[in-house]
């Protein structure tokens, strides 16, 4: 299939850029992407707080002539083709709903949404008769071994993935910044901030089960489960959780996926015990993958012993989630594995099912 002449018009300029609402740590990463990236730039940055911008403006050398802090000005003076929406968990919905009637493509920072409920407005603002695009960043999606991993499977290294088991966390979000920056937070601080509010989305299970359960569904091919079991731990201090266990039962048999704000280390500096990542086992084998390692290990029927396999490069214009927009948009390819909506709504499934578990203290079906 030959390339439109409107797509080779779009590689042919800078894809324009705006990030817009920065809440989320992880927009200073996201807009260093985009100034690493030879064909693209950012034409605008809005926050209604212009001290939420002050670190990305002077770390990355932003002129004023493209910060804002009403997001309807940034969209009518900038007109980006892209626009990287990095709002409270809880306010995802509303910032889709704001964004997409200018037609500009949405890069969505994970997770999804606070519910599947929101995640289905956000689905039903885009323009896909336009070609207009959302996507959601899960960040893992660009390590090296997850990708690995995720390729064995498809090569039918390990046979049918029957069971996927994930351990995914930090030592809380408020102890790093952009760039992994050190802090070490207040409990005063921990109850001034979104990310321990449950209106607006906090928690760790909302911040991490949606790695392990979108990620999973990725690498299971998109099967859901039939019932959900989840527990949560909260400490006295704060309203959300900072400890999860969830129980996903397939017709295959059973996954397990635990977060947790309050590991030992960070896993991009010192792997904590137990170790972040995944485990998955298939029919005729096993991978373990764990974050940032330079290999995965494997066991088959052939060598049960097992083996560690070397972690392979992303694919050209995969290297971040950026590149693979761009890639994306311009080759009209379409969005896929855990950036589509269709597998990211089936990890806010498993997700709204667990909040409700928890809740409840019961096993529940999944939510449709």
């Amino acid at each position: 299939m030959g390339i439109s002449p409107q797509s080779l018009s779009r590689m042919q300029k800078k894809f324009r850029i705006a990030g817009i609402n920065f809440s989320h740590m992880h927009m200073g990463d996201l807009l260093r992407n985009v100034i690493d990236h030879e064909s693209a730039e950012i034409v605008g940055i809005c926050d209604e707080e212009p001290l939420a911008m002050q670190n990305a403006i002077e770390s990355l050398s932003l002129p004023k002539s493209i910060v804002f802090t009403d997001y309807r000005e940034c969209m009518e003076s900038t007109k980006p083709d892209l626009v990287i929406l990095c709002p409270p968990t809880g306010d995802h919905a509303l910032w889709v709903e704001r964004i997409a009637p200018f037609k500009a493509h949405l890069f969505v920072e994970k997770p999804f949404a606070a519910s599947l409920s929101d995640a289905d407005r956000m689905i039903a603002s885009i323009d896909e008769a336009s070609g207009q695009r959302l996507m959601i960043n899960w960040p893992v999606r660009w390590e090296p071994g997850c990708y690995t991993t995720w390729k064995l499977i498809q090569n039918g290294l390990i046979g049918e993935v029957c069971e996927v088991h994930y351990y995914g966390g930090n030592r809380g979000p408020l102890f790093h910044g952009a760039d992994k920056v050190k802090c070490d937070p207040t409990t005063e601080q921990k109850q001034a901030s979104w990310w321990y509010k449950s209106e607006l989305g906090g928690g760790s299970l909302r911040d991490y089960l949606g790695y392990g359960v979108t990620i999973g569904s990725w690498f299971n091919g998109g099967q859901k489960p039939i019932a959900v079991t989840s527990v949560c731990n909260a400490p006295p201090e704060v309203e959300v959780d900072e400890h999860s266990i969830t129980l996903a039962k397939y017709a295959s048999g059973l996954s397990k996926f635990e977060t947790r704000w309050g590991t030992f280390t960070d896993p991009w500096t010192f792997q904590p015990q137990p170790k972040c990542g995944f485990v998955i086992r298939g029919t005729e084998g096993t991978i373990s993958c764990y974050d940032y390692e330079k290999t995965v290990r494997v066991q088959t029927h052939d060598q049960p012993e097992g083996y560690d396999h070397p972690v392979e490069e992303l694919p050209q214009g995969e290297a971040n989630g950026i590149e693979y927009a761009i890639s994306r948009i311009t080759s009209e390819k379409p969005i896929d594995g855990p950036l589509s909506p269709d597998i990211a709504r089936i990890g806010q499934q498993i997700i709204e099912t667990a909040i409700r578990s928890a809740e409840q203290k019961a096993t529940l079906s999944l939510v449709e």
